[in-house]
């Protein structure tokens, strides 16, 4: 029956710990090692107890004052009290007794940037470079990139990492952070020529697959990202996240079935989150498949009950298929999450005007005005509802109040156009419309939705028939 090595280590601490009390009360005890010294300073350590630890360390370097690894112990236990400058100086001391430990410099890189010394700790970085290979090389560029991470030098974050895969290619921390720093420099075209060299030489590489479809997709080249995504996805089929990104490539293409097939399988994958399941709806909402979305919809809610954007979303399903009573019920429950959205006031506004109940309408017409005085769409919801409900000395009003808020556009003057022709006053009208014409003759149809009768009205008619001759002159 074999031996448990977890008792046998534990009582070979035992067995340590009780020789140290002997050595620090003067009594006989077994000769202590180096190395048993440091077993005792890393126990100490583990149990979070510094106090025990630093007073192990004082009575390991009475023994062996030469050891540079009790040196750097301690060291790294007076950076973890805060006493940086006595940390520093050991280390220094260290350094003479042993140049190639790689723990001198980045313990001395945690201490200079403890002091807010991001430039001694580049520096010192920089050089210890030249003097390392191989694995502590690499780990020194990772210590390296922190340190930039830490000073808001991007880019050269980018390029440690760079450095470390041109060493070892397969490097998984290395490659998941490539791909996150690629992305926030849009470094694609770099990233792109680094990842089709690992594969050249590492061809099942799935990591190096992802991040050459994610550099694609950062340049917007949708085809190819899609097809690196899914040799990642030959190589591993349970990868979710490349199913993910693949399905995002799917969006910007308006691929949407071949859209939700990908995410589904990230559902099959990982656990559900809402914005898995509100990418699906956003899907059917685009394919105007509404119950399904609805369906997707209602499911990321589920999830996420505070998310004011999803019943939003649920609303304006209802409010394509023409469903206002419907579309209301979750519009009042988004308002209530959020209050002072203009979204889904506007919405509320347009569900309220298509019941006919316009005083309701106006009024969150009017907040929507009030939460964002220079976006045209309320402007234009407002006076249109105003108008139809023949308050046409308010809506002039307020035409007046838009075009001093969000400026003078043209649908501005075509609606002052129309109440003016409402309110009796043709000769001011037909300027107003000549004016909106020539500034934007696509617009009239917005002026005709108003009020189709205004066909009727020959001086209209007339104005527009020798607007379109001279636009065909």
């Amino acid at each position: 029956m074999s031996k448990n090595p977890y008792h046998e280590e534990h009582e070979d601490i035992r067995e340590i710990l009780k020789q140290y009390e002997n050595l620090k009360a003067g009594r006989s005890h077994s000769f202590l090692y180096e190395e048993s010294f440091e077993r005792i300073i890393d126990h100490f350590d583990d149990m979070d107890d510094l106090a025990k630890a630093l007073e192990a360390v004082e009575v390991g370097i009475e023994q062996f004052p030469y050891s540079s690894t009790l040196i750097v112990k301690k060291a790294d236990l007076l950076i973890a009290t805060r006493k940086y400058q006595e940390a520093l100086d050991l280390l220094e001391q260290a350094s003479l007794l042993d140049s190639t430990d790689i723990d001198i410099y980045i313990l001395k890189t945690d201490a200079y940037l403890a002091m807010d010394q991001q430039e001694k700790a580049v520096q010192l970085l920089e050089d210890a470079l030249s003097l390392f290979e191989g694995e502590e090389r690499v780990n020194l560029l990772f210590e390296l990139a922190d340190v930039y991470d830490d000073y808001e030098e991007f880019d050269k974050i980018f390029d440690c990492l760079k450095l470390i895969l041109e060493h070892d290619p397969n490097n998984e921390e290395a490659l998941y952070k490539i791909c996150f720093w690629t992305d926030f420099t849009g470094r694609n075209e770099e990233s792109i020529r680094l990842h089709l060299g690992i594969i050249e030489e590492y061809p099942y590489n799935e990591l190096a697959w992802f991040n050459l479809a994610a550099s694609y997709q950062g340049l917007k080249l949708y085809e190819k990202s899609i097809d690196a995504y899914k040799y990642a996805l030959v190589i591993n089929e349970k990868f979710d996240y490349a199913y993910r990104n693949m399905a995002d490539a799917f969006i910007r293409l308006r691929k949407y079935r071949d859209a939700i097939e990908a995410l589904e399988k990230v559902i099959e994958l990982a656990r559900p989150e809402d914005v898995i399941y509100e990418a699906i709806g956003h899907c059917y909402d685009r394919l105007k498949n509404y119950a399904q979305a609805r369906f997707y919809y209602r499911k990321a809610s589920h999830l996420n009950q505070e998310d004011a954007k999803l019943y939003y979303k649920v609303a304006c399903t209802y409010m394509n298929e023409h469903n206002w009573s419907q579309a209301l019920k979750y519009l009042e429950s988004a308002t209530r999450i959020n209050r002072v959205q203009p979204e889904f006031n506007l919405a509320m506004g347009e569900c309220y005007l298509k019941t006919g109940k316009l005083k309701e309408a106006i009024n969150y017409f009017t907040l929507v005005v009030q939460y964002r005085p220079r976006n045209t769409s309320g402007w234009e919801s407002l006076i249109r509802c105003l108008y139809n409900a023949g308050y046409f000395e308010e809506a002039e009003l307020q035409v007046e109040h838009a075009e001093k808020k969000a400026g003078e556009k043209p649908i501005f003057k075509f609606y002052r156009s129309a109440i003016l022709f409402a309110r009796g006053r043709s000769k001011e009208a037909l300027l107003h419309l000549e004016e909106a014409m020539t500034k934007s003759p696509k617009m009239l149809k917005k002026f005709i939705e108003i009020n189709p009768v205004i066909l009727q009205n020959q001086a209209v008619v007339d104005l527009i028939a020798s607007f379109k001759r001279k636009r065909s002159i």
